[in-house]
């Protein structure tokens, strides 16, 4: 217990003005058992009988109440509030913090809580069989998990996992000691961002684009140079003549639009980083939900002068608490990733990592995704039904059989009706997400970003019927 006495007058006056004081600041709360008096005693280095004298004086006064065979408790008084006060209006302690608080804007896309039907973009599905499963692979690397094996890039045993997985799934050839295991995505962009970026750095980001990558670069200090999409991905001839520092890019499925980067333009993006020797960071952050075909191979898969950084994730196709990712490093860039992980929280949790790759290895990863797959498909269907039926012709759909979220554009919008609708399904417990922040210029027309991925398909399906009567509230508005 820290105890700071005054050292005026007698020290059991001393102390019974320390322990009064901490009492009444709150610092020591109501029904908190005090030490006991010799355990007191010796901690301040003071006798037992300065302690009985002053707990005699508190207890007399009310402060504290005994106990007979308990001890001494803190008696439910009003604590006053504490006399100093820190402001929360300072300046920024570096040019770092300053561009965070800035861009940290809880207007994008924000966890809504009490919202019956919330579908917001970025919430796993819940998988009950998953869970059991999970739990006995931690409780399994628990028991026999070195607890001192420290490996910087991740447990061999899980970067070899995440290659033979990579290989079969998605197309990339890579070593173990290409693979970094990083706590998830956005770690993965803030390492590529402090191993290549400098403080006014040219950025590509695609329009629209994922806002915490956004996020992270603009903190970073990165000047972002956004680079239109179509529906065959991002637009390669409108690339900055001049030479970006790092690309990013989600050419498998891109956020939030849902657009396939077509072949040709996959090779012209990797002749272009060849020839203006930059960087490219694809985000593979849901390729293994297809539901038409199946998964198509990566950029890096194509990438031939080792210059395109690929990031996959376990956590949004398990569950957002694992805060598992990996990246493939190239080669040039492996001792620069290391350092930046080292520097940052040094490693990965290894009980996690060692259950994780126990997972893959007896295949319980594979056979989760089969039935995430088939579960996401129906929930999906629902979404794309239930808007057909309810919504109908007053929005645009934007149809790609892949990913965990879809895009809707409402006919006959414009920004504060656009809002006003958010807002009325809001109080009624429908959560929408409006696409205009993934924008670095305000849009050409309002649309909603659907997250099916966290309602069960009997949820998705009175979601879209209450969304079709907050549409016709807005009509009749």
């Amino acid at each position: 217990m820290f105890l700071e006495l005054d050292g005026q007058g007698p020290l059991y006056d001393q102390l019974t003005r320390a322990l009064k004081a901490s009492i009444l600041d709150g610092r020591i709360a109501a029904g908190t058992q005090l030490p006991p008096t010799r355990e007191l005693a010796h901690e301040l280095e003071i006798s037992r009988t300065t302690v009985l004298a002053a707990y005699e004086q508190l207890r007399a006064e009310g402060y504290i109440d005994g106990r007979v065979g308990s001890g001494s408790f803190v008696s439910h008084l009003q604590a006053r509030p504490l006399a100093h006060h820190v402001s929360t209006d300072i300046d920024a302690p570096s040019r770092y913090a300053e561009r965070a608080r800035k861009v940290r804007n809880w207007d994008i896309p924000r966890m809504h809580r009490g919202l019956r039907y919330n579908l917001e973009y970025g919430y796993p599905m819940i998988n009950p069989t998953l869970n059991n499963a999970w739990g006995r692979e931690l409780a399994r690397a628990a028991v026999y998990t070195r607890l001192n094996a420290v490996e910087l890039a991740g447990l061999g045993v899980l970067r070899k996992q995440t290659c033979d997985y990579l290989a079969r799934r998605r197309g990339v050839q890579a070593e173990p000691d290409d693979v970094l295991i990083v706590t998830g995505t956005q770690q993965a962009i803030n390492l590529a961002a402090r191993v290549l970026v400098n403080e006014g750095d040219p950025v590509v980001l695609e329009e629209p684009h994922y806002f915490l990558a956004h996020q992270a670069l603009a903190a970073h200090g990165a000047e972002l140079v956004s680079v239109r999409t179509d529906e065959h991905g991002l637009i390669c001839s409108e690339l900055p003549e001049q030479s970006p520092r790092l690309i990013y890019v989600t050419p498998s499925h891109h956020f939030p639009t849902g657009a396939v980067l077509s072949m040709q333009r996959r090779l012209d993006l990797l002749h272009y980083a060849e020839r203006h020797q930059c960087w490219i960071l694809e985000d593979d952050y849901d390729g293994e939900f297809r539901y038409d075909a199946h998964p198509l191979a990566a950029l890096r898969s194509l990438d031939e002068q080792d210059r395109v950084i690929y990031v996959g994730t376990f956590s949004k196709v398990m569950f957002g608490g694992l805060r598992l990712a990996y990246m493939v490093m190239p080669a040039a860039l492996r001792a620069d990733f290391l350092n930046a992980k080292y520097l940052t929280d040094m490693v990965c949790p290894v009980i996690e990592q060692a259950a994780l790759a126990r997972f893959m290895e007896d295949g319980g990863f594979e056979r989760h995704l089969r039935a995430a797959r088939k579960e996401l498909k129906a929930r999906r269907e629902m979404l794309i039904a239930g808007l057909k039926e309810h919504a109908r012709d007053r929005v645009e759909i934007t149809d790609t059989p892949a990913g965990m979220h879809m895009v809707v554009w409402l006919r006959g919008y414009d920004a504060p009706r656009r809002e006003a609708l958010v807002a009325y399904a809001h109080e009624h417990g429908l959560g929408l997400h409006p696409m205009s922040p993934l924008y670095a210029r305000a849009p050409e027309r309002q649309g909603l970003l659907l997250g099916y991925c966290s309602l069960s398909v009997n949820e998705l399906r009175e979601a879209m019927r209450l969304f079709g009567q907050c549409l016709d509230y807005m009509e009749q508005a």
